[in-house]
């Protein structure tokens, strides 16, 4: 008889180390939660749901819609992710959860990303006495993101 005990590999390709990711966000890996962590969470990244839905499908081909959006949903609680407010766009996902900021390209709907020392925003302490600072998102809207050089898109 053949012994079944050894660790089953949820999802093919996907590192140990994303379980482990998972694990320690709170969250148990099943293999549609991997299938998207393996979509977003192996790099950083800029994604709609729906963009992630046809990834993960490709990965795992059951996934269904619902499914992909309550994962978003989870990984959005638990700090995996952060959801990008970007004013006629879908929802974009952004898997930097570090302090950064972003440009966004109002004629294709790119995303880049712009390090958090590239701007300084000032007279916050004046506007938010008597509250404390959660944080600063800044969302520069830009023409022609695709006319630059590839270089630290993200």
């Amino acid at each position: 008889m053949a012994r079944h005990d050894a660790p089953h590999t949820p999802a093919a390709g996907v590192p140990a180390g994303m379980q482990a990711r998972l694990r320690a966000a709170g969250i148990q890996p099943t293999l549609q939660r991997l299938a998207v962590a393996d979509v977003l969470l192996a790099r950083p990244q800029h994604m709609t749901a729906d963009q992630v839905l046809g990834a993960a499908q490709h990965l795992l081909p059951g996934i269904s819609r619902a499914t992909v959006y309550a994962v978003l949903q989870l990984f959005t609680e638990r700090g995996l992710l952060r959801e990008l407010p970007v004013t006629g766009a879908a929802t974009i996902y952004d898997s930097n959860t570090g302090p950064h900021h972003h440009l966004v390209d109002v004629e294709t709907g790119d995303v880049l990303d712009l390090p958090a020392e590239a701007l300084q925003v000032t007279g916050l302490a004046e506007a938010l006495q008597g509250v404390r600072l959660d944080g600063v998102d800044v969302i520069v809207r830009v023409r022609g993101l695709a006319r630059r050089q590839p270089a630290g898109r993200a």
